[in-house]
């Protein structure tokens, strides 16, 4: 899934990657690690010292544009266009989004709604009444006077999880717009999409497939 990931940003002109992990993986990051990937060890070993996505983002200290990924968002669309759209909106900051056609479905996730310009006017993590059925993947691009935002964000006390949560925060006071593309998305967080994702790289690379996955205790 990283590797996938690492390929997609290396596609853009992205001047540095860092990889940000707890302290029980740190080391297996750090033997993976390319040459162009900088592994930070955020030091936490459980959920209860955990510092959240949005922690990660302060503890890292990022002082530019930001382009942040959730390594379990398996997606198909280019992330050079992705790019060439946020810097078309001078300053804004960006949301990939993906239209899952389905009220039902979008209460599984971060649902936003937008203005007729696609900018953002709204953001939920999973509404029981969804707004629209645009979700948002795990894929932001944040301008960096908005990184900069983000200590302000997490001194007022708000969620350091999820960081759809910041989005929500971010574009009731900031221009942030929606990227809808067209292509596949899967959330590996859900054992079906999960299952769909790694037979889908199966046939890519001419391997059998997998019926179901075991489960042990």
């Amino acid at each position: 899934m990283v590797d996938w990931i690492l390929d997609k940003i290396r596609a853009t002109d992205c001047e540095e990657i860092h990889l940000v992990t707890n302290h029980r993986f740190a080391d297996d990051f750090g033997r993976w690690a390319p040459a162009d990937v900088t592994v930070h060890d955020d030091g936490t070993t459980s959920n209860e010292d955990r510092l959240g996505a949005i922690g990660d983002i302060h503890f890292v200290g990022i002082d530019d544009d930001l382009l942040a990924i959730a390594g379990d968002n398996l997606f198909d669309f280019s992330l050079r266009e992705y790019v060439a759209f946020w810097e078309a909106k001078d300053g804004a900051s960006c949301v990939a989004v993906h239209d899952v056609d389905n009220l039902e479905l979008a209460k599984q996730y971060g649902v936003i709604d937008v203005d007729e310009s696609g900018r953002i006017t709204s953001f939920v993590e999973k509404p029981d009444d969804p707004p629209s059925t645009l979700a948002a993947t795990a894929t932001y691009l944040f301008a960096r006077a908005h990184v900069a935002l983000v200590e302000r964000y997490l001194n007022a006390g708000n969620p350091p999880d999820q960081p759809g949560n910041f989005v929500g925060w971010l574009q009731a006071r900031e221009p942030v717009y929606a990227y809808r593309f067209e292509g596949g998305w899967w959330d590996i967080g859900d054992r079906a999409q999960l299952l769909e994702a790694d037979n889908l790289m199966r046939r890519r690379h001419s391997l059998p497939e997998r019926v179901a996955y075991s489960i042990r205790s």
